[in-house]
């Protein structure tokens, strides 16, 4: 078999989060006094911009009207708030694995095939949905971790891919990325990835062209069926 590893996405991939990030962000911006309140609407329009610190500047920009350079400071301090207040909301158990994904990951490693993570989100944000979601240490889970917190540019850019496949030391020929955005489908494949998209809640309405397979759920797939996609 030429396929080797597993690359996963994070929010909206291994699991729905967006609606879970989108309640720290506005539990957030109560505490600090802002009037800011992100409904499921605009909060769509913001996923637009990968990253949440980007996120929030971006509505700055674009929504108040203000410069986001003299906004940074603040910034920095509410997102490290918000991630405080996700990570709670991932412990308290709200979140689970969406369906097949589980099974897809036992099935994998029983397979011999390496798991890794290359995500936009930080690593906390990581290690909080994976512990909740298996009881296990995400580094038990996944051998290679790649978070946006460490690279240059975020999603669509590639190099949290190209960080994910520098680490596993493996040609991108014989890995599968799994994703739910354009922005991410974009990203893997200028990693030169063969990319799965599932696409989630806040993604439904984007355009797929260039993906490898798109399929409707992960309980649709197999490790033959993966493997078949790289071999072809």
């Amino acid at each position: 078999m030429n396929l080797q590893a597993l690359i996963f996405d994070v929010d909206g991939t291994l699991a729905e989060t967006e609606e879970a990030h989108r309640r720290a962000f506005n539990e957030t911006f109560v505490a600090n006094g802002l009037d800011w309140h992100w409904d499921q609407e605009l909060y769509g329009q913001l996923l637009l911009t990968p990253g949440g610190k980007e996120r929030m500047a971006a509505y700055i920009e674009h929504h108040l009207d203000q410069d986001p350079q003299s906004w940074l400071d603040r910034i920095a301090k509410w997102h490290q708030e918000k991630t405080r207040r996700y990570t709670k909301l991932i412990a308290s158990g709200e979140i689970a694995f969406r369906p097949g994904i589980k099974p897809l990951i036992e099935q994998a490693k029983a397979e011999g095939l390496r798991l890794a993570i290359a995500t936009t989100t930080s690593r906390p944000n990581v290690d909080a949905l994976i512990l909740a979601c298996t009881g296990k240490p995400a580094s038990t889970v996944f051998e290679v971790i790649a978070a946006g917190d460490e690279v240059r540019a975020k999603k669509p850019a590639p190099d949290v891919y190209e960080l994910a496949l520098a680490r596993l030391q493996l040609d991108p020929g014989v890995c599968l990325a799994f994703e739910d955005t354009a922005h991410g489908l974009n990203s893997a494949r200028a990693a030169q990835l063969p990319t799965i998209i599932v696409p989630a809640l806040y993604s439904m309405q984007q355009d797929f062209s260039g993906a490898k397979l798109l399929a409707s759920s992960y309980q649709d797939l197999s490790v033959s069926q993966l493997a078949q996609l790289v071999e072809n």
